[in-house]
């Protein structure tokens, strides 16, 4: 199914007269990737909104609906959003930029457009909606002209520390979260002012994570984590994984060392 492309049955049903409120927006926390940390809230937008939406990389289906599937069997009521882009170029591209900024429009006019006829929209997000969630660019485009409910979600980074069995802080540590993304100085600048840290959008950038983390002297302590909660899940200290090897859906855990009465 392409993008937008609702089953017509579906809107027949959901199509609600011209004088009526509009639909709301709901950006959906998924959690980690085990649908049974799905909350209760979750559950019940999944079950009864009549166009769910998730994204995804070209001709694949996205990790928030492989999620859902534990609940969601309705295929009709779907709506696929594609990434123009997802690995192909860097994020601060000039291209990059202008086709992400399209995307997000085009797709912010379709949903106006089952909001504005009465549907509920629920937006499938990758543990919480507000944490490096791509529904925010929606949110963003659409909060001021309907309603919007943000189920939070269980986050990656707690899902792969609790697999872990990894306690992330102790007494008053800071924790500092880490896009993969950044240089490897700014990385090593960060990690070496924090008690605790997770780095994630792992990917091809571990080997610069790996030298940050050994620059600022705590490679010893930092755990890997793969595809936390999910099938195929990988957990080991990352001074024992001889690979560089890594998806996109892996991180580095640093626990902190703070007071322990």
């Amino acid at each position: 199914m392409e993008s937008g492309g609702i089953d017509p049955a579906i809107l027949e049903r959901a199509d609600a007269p011209a004088s009526v409120a509009t639909g709301t927006l709901y950006g959906v926390g998924m959690g980690p990737g085990d649908p049974e940390y799905l909350t209760l809230r979750a559950l019940r937008v999944l079950e009864r909104a009549p166009v769910l939406v998730h994204f995804c990389k070209r001709g694949k289906r996205g990790n928030a609906r492989t999620i859902a599937d534990a609940v969601v069997r309705d295929p009709a009521r779907e709506m696929p959003l594609a990434y123009p882009y997802t690995t192909e170029l860097h994020p601060e591209h000039p291209d990059y930029v202008s086709a992400l900024a399209g995307f997000y429009d085009d797709a912010a006019a379709q949903l106006a457009d089952h909001l504005g006829a009465g549907r509920d929209v629920a937006i499938l997000s990758e543990g919480d909606p507000f944490f490096y969630g791509s529904f925010m660019h929606l949110w963003r485009r659409l909060k001021d002209r309907f309603p919007v409910e943000v189920v939070p979600g269980v986050t990656g980074m707690s899902g792969c520390w609790t697999r872990a069995g990894t306690p992330i802080t102790w007494g008053d540590d800071v924790l500092t979260v880490l896009p993969a993304t950044l240089s490897a100085e700014v990385l090593a600048e960060r990690l070496r002012g924090t008690d605790a840290a997770v780095v994630m959008k792992l990917g091809r950038h571990l080997p610069k994570v790996r030298a940050a983390l050994a620059a600022a002297g705590l490679l010893a302590r930092a755990v890997y984590v793969e595809r936390g909660t999910m099938a195929g899940e990988r957990v080991v200290p990352l001074a024992e994984k001889a690979d560089d090897d890594a998806p996109y859906f892996s991180m580095v855990l640093v626990p902190g060392e703070g007071r322990r009465p």
